[in-house]
């Protein structure tokens, strides 16, 4: 069997596989099942990329979306197309990429592989992308939420005879809901896809690596998962545009979650580099990711992020010579 073959048996299996978790996600009655195979459902594609080759992951995204648009909707198939499975086959991509290090200043006969740092600005970046055109296929959010609370108060009504509650209050709590969920929304779901993808690809690496198909060697997240310093000048970005009303705003929600959520993902990084040799270190951690269920300890992370920043090399001995 030809390689084009392999990879195209591969890319189809990977592809029906990951559909299969979402609609298996979309149709169980098990809350803690749903959302890990959502977690899970970029996983088949981002194997196909990094084991196999480009063509195993685009034709994994193609049988994917035919899945999920003959199972669902032709929409739920573009929105995790381009959500979820199109990223996931950037980044296998990118992680195969190499070129011989003493092109960018390295050691004569060895091989680096696209930065750690880089994967990690652009998994921010696809996000970004997927959400804000996710919000532009299904329509203004502002509009849906009004629309669901008009709904809910309707619904509560009719089936409370005793729920009064003034004009006024109704309008005051709908403005106050209009105001912040459409933000929270914005920026966890960006946040929460950036947190999955990466988490995907870890798991993947270490699958593809295990299986002896890895092309990439193993990275020391310790200390290369960073973010580089264009990831600030994203997030002051974002931040600027959050003060804007409207899809603007959104939009910088949006990036202020993924790059917000990229220095935490460094932050926790640092953490563990920083803490390697100490005795403490296993209650340390413990803590730490405790700490993370509430919102403000996230911060602590999110600068300690933002004041290690870096572009990260992965170099080996010997490797493919293709360019970055």
């Amino acid at each position: 069997m030809t390689q084009q073959s392999t990879s195209l048996l591969v890319g189809l299996f990977a592809g029906v596989s990951a559909a299969l978790l979402l609609i298996s996600a979309r149709s169980s009655s098990s809350v803690l099942f749903a959302q890990l195979s959502v977690a899970a459902f970029a996983l088949p594609i981002l194997i196909a990329g990094l084991g196999w080759s480009n063509f195993a992951s685009t034709v994994a995204i193609a049988s994917a979306m035919a899945v999920i648009g003959l199972l669902a909707t032709p929409q739920d198939a573009l929105i995790y197309g381009v959500i979820a499975l199109a990223p996931a086959a950037w980044i296998a991509h990118l992680s195969n990429l190499a070129r011989p290090a003493e092109e960018i200043g390295g050691p004569e006969g060895a091989v680096a592989w696209y930065p750690l740092s880089d994967i990690l600005f652009s998994i921010a970046i696809c996000v970004c992308i997927g959400v804000v055109g996710v919000g532009l296929a299904t329509g203004n959010l502002v509009d849906q939420i009004d629309h669901f609370y008009d709904a809910s108060v309707a619904t509560l009504k009719d089936s409370n005879s005793s729920y009064e509650v003034s004009a006024e209050e109704l309008a005051q709590t709908k403005r106050l809901i209009l105001l912040l969920l459409p933000k929270i929304l914005a920026t966890t779901t960006a946040a929460t896809w950036v947190t999955i993808l990466l988490g995907c690809w870890y798991v993947a690496s270490a699958i593809v690596r295990q299986s002896g198909r890895s092309k990439r060697p193993k990275d020391d997240l310790p200390s290369q998962l960073r973010m580089p310093r264009n990831g600030i000048i994203a997030l002051a970005a974002g931040i600027v545009l959050s003060f804007v009303d409207g899809g603007i705003g959104l939009i910088g929600w949006t990036i202020c979650g993924a790059f917000g959520m990229g220095f935490i993902v460094a932050g926790f990084a640092i953490a563990h580099h920083r803490t390697r040799g100490r005795p403490s270190r296993g209650l340390l951690l413990w803590i730490a990711y405790l700490s993370a269920l509430f919102t403000l300890p996230l911060a602590f992370f999110l600068f300690l992020g933002l004041f290690d920043t870096a572009r990260t090399l992965t170099a080996t001995g010997s490797g493919p010579n293709s360019n970055t």
